[in-house]
């Protein structure tokens, strides 16, 4: 972080963007950190607003970002690139908002944990060159856990919360009404 200038972060106020965030605002200062929460329809009621709280409690510069990923038609018939397509079509539109904001950096949460596993989000983040920064440094779930706990912040025992769209089984199709009903 101590090398990057400005850095835009993918903030949803889970546990790993919001050690992220704690992180780029004391290393890199509230200047040269932008927090962008990205509201969608795969998101639980409400989960948009606690980021928003949380990131301006922390002092973040926060902005709030609406996408669609249900309009990508890879996305909606849920397949198993769904994910792939997904972070393409919401970090396309994120990579928009840092060129407004001279961000030289886009950022997001992914941890070693997340490594494993079939996770084609990740492909399209590396091919997009947005950077993980607590992937990078090999930490895991429970050290950013203990590490959140240390320094207080209050996400460090908060429940996973995957996205909706994960609790539906692979080319059942997406539509809004199913992830309400979730």
């Amino acid at each position: 972080l101590r090398e990057m200038e400005t850095v835009l972060l993918a903030y949803s106020g889970g546990v790993d963007s919001t050690f992220l965030l704690h992180q780029c605002l004391d290393v890199r200062g509230r200047g040269s950190v932008t927090a962008v929460t990205v509201d969608h329809p795969m998101l639980r009621n409400g989960e948009t607003e606690e980021a928003l709280d949380l990131a301006g409690k922390m002092g973040a510069v926060i902005e709030r970002v609406s996408v669609d990923p249900l309009s990508i038609p890879e996305v909606a018939a849920n397949g198993p690139l769904r994910c792939y397509h997904c972070k393409k079509g919401i970090f396309s539109r994120l990579r928009e908002v840092a060129e407004g904001k001279s961000a030289v950096w886009i950022l997001e949460g992914t941890n070693a944990d997340d490594a494993t596993g079939h996770r084609p989000g990740i492909r399209a983040l590396e091919e997009m060159g947005v950077r993980s920064p607590l992937l990078e440094a090999g930490l895991t779930k429970s050290q950013i856990r203990e590490a959140s706990r240390r320094v207080g912040l209050p996400t460090w025992s908060r429940p996973s919360s995957p996205c909706l769209a994960t609790r539906f089984p692979y080319d059942q199709p997406l539509t809004e009404a199913g992830l309400a009903t979730v």
